[in-house]
């Protein structure tokens, strides 16, 4: 049996494992490279195996560093079954989507204003291949165990994080292979806590905070400081945001704050189309999540829905300060470049980072603070205040995958360290091997290991 790691390894990104045993090809997650350059071109480097060759996906959430690279699999001859929760499916669909579109349009004003050393510039795929991949999805129950052949059957377990999304127990000739996908924090917000594994002979471990304690702040107190502050100043509050999650869960804060008369009677704006669409799918999966109809129905009352490109224009030249949410979440792409080519250079202006930022992307440079930034081909002094409230994060840190663990009534003969770039990959492997004296191994990216 060969498990080859064929993204998500040495990075947050990417995130593809493939287990091989006899005639049987399974592909844990699908996922886009993001960040670096050097990782963005992993994008159009056809997958180690042909796509053809690949029998069942199980796919653990529906962001875009675990589902987005769905729509190439697709196209160039996968024709197998992409396994999936309920929630997973319909987010999956609008992440794939949206992708596809802002993809689209950034080749196109590329191509427009021709800043791009591509000529022509073409998008990764299409709004067209990305709707492809929707007749593949089958959906299940988590809990359930789903049989893919004689000797190999899985199951989902709930794993927090985002709506939807689930660890994985994968039984193959006799061995279980456990897969964490993301896990969230124990005290999520919205989410109920992880699942814990009682049992597994290899698992993969995400790694993202593997080397970092989320701070014991009031997060409340530390947004009601950052509002109060910059609207004092005559500024506008920019919430780069995941649509899927991260979204809602400041539309529940600031909701909980404005309730309370802790912050001012000011626009509070969502302007991501495809947050949105995500608050129905929300409203759609009540047993997902903590909150009930009434909650958030009033929730939502509190902000201004913007889904038409026209009113985001409205909004940026609105002199009147607002908090704005809008993806995309590491600032990679999406409306939020609008909001910050008006606003990034002006001082009373504030930027609050709201969840981890990889290597290479725009969020990550702010949060190093570099002095400028670059999009649709151009510089962007930064004299925006920028922030990070790192307690909004969707993932548990160093001691919620500790905890997750904890649970196991045997030594797992490997854990994997993934989903992690390699110093928070390693910090959890050291940590594992002196908490539980377990054997921990990073894996490199395309490296195959027989077991």
């Amino acid at each position: 049996m060969k498990i080859q790691f064929l993204g998500g390894t040495g990075t947050v990104t990417g995130s593809k494992t493939l287990i091989e045993h006899n005639e049987l090809r399974i592909l844990v997650d699908c996922g886009m490279f993001q960040g670096v350059k050097a990782l963005r071109e992993l994008n159009r480097t056809p997958l180690a195996v042909a796509p053809a060759t690949i029998d069942f996906v199980l796919l653990t959430h529906g962001h875009l560093d675990h589902c987005g690279w769905l729509p190439l699999l697709v196209k160039n001859g996968f024709k197998g079954k992409i396994f999936c929760t309920a929630p997973t499916k319909q987010i999956a669909k609008l992440i794939l989507a949206d992708s596809a579109k802002i993809q689209e349009e950034e080749a196109s004003k590329a191509n427009q204003e021709h800043f791009s050393k591509h000529n022509p510039a073409e998008p990764l795929y299409t709004v067209t291949d990305a709707e492809q991949v929707t007749s593949f999805f089958r959906v299940v129950e988590k809990d359930l165990q789903i049989r893919l052949s004689e000797d190999a059957f899985f199951s989902f377990f709930q794993a927090g994080h985002i709506l939807g999304a689930c660890s994985i127990s994968l039984y193959v000739d006799g061995k279980e292979f456990v897969f964490s996908g993301d896990i969230g924090q124990d005290d999520d917000v919205l989410m109920y806590p992880p699942q814990k594994p009682k049992s597994g002979d290899f698992i993969f471990l995400e790694s993202t905070y593997g080397n970092r304690i989320h701070p014991e702040t009031d997060v409340y107190f530390e947004l009601e400081n950052i509002i109060n502050e910059t609207v004092a100043k005559g500024g506008n509050l920019i919430i780069p945001s995941f649509a899927v999650e991260r979204a809602q869960t400041l539309m529940y804060l600031l909701w909980q704050l404005k309730k309370q008369n802790r912050i001012p009677d000011i626009p509070y704006i969502i302007d991501t189309p495809m947050g949105i669409k995500v608050i129905d799918v929300f409203n759609e999966n009540f047993k997902w999540h903590k909150l009930n109809p009434h909650e958030c129905e009033e929730m939502c009352s509190m902000f201004t829905m913007i889904s038409d490109f026209e009113d985001s224009i409205a909004a940026i030249y609105s002199k009147q300060p607002k908090v704005v949410i809008a993806a995309s979440g590491m600032i990679t792409g999406g409306r939020v470049l609008s909001y910050l080519e008006r606003y990034i250079d002006k001082p009373e202006n504030t930027v609050m980072l709201v969840g981890y930022q990889a290597e290479g992307t725009r969020g990550r440079k702010l949060l190093d603070g570099d002095k400028e930034i670059k999009f649709f081909g151009k510089y962007y002094t930064v004299n925006a205040r920028v922030v990070l409230v790192e307690g909004l994060s969707a993932h548990g840190d160093q001691n919620d995958l500790l905890n997750w663990l904890k649970e196991l009534q045997a030594p797992p003969k490997l854990i994997f360290m993934v989903h992690g770039e390699n110093e928070a990959a390693d910090a959890l492997r050291l940590k594992i091997m002196e908490t539980f004296n377990y054997d921990c191994k990073v894996p490199l990216l395309g490296q195959i290991i027989e077991v």
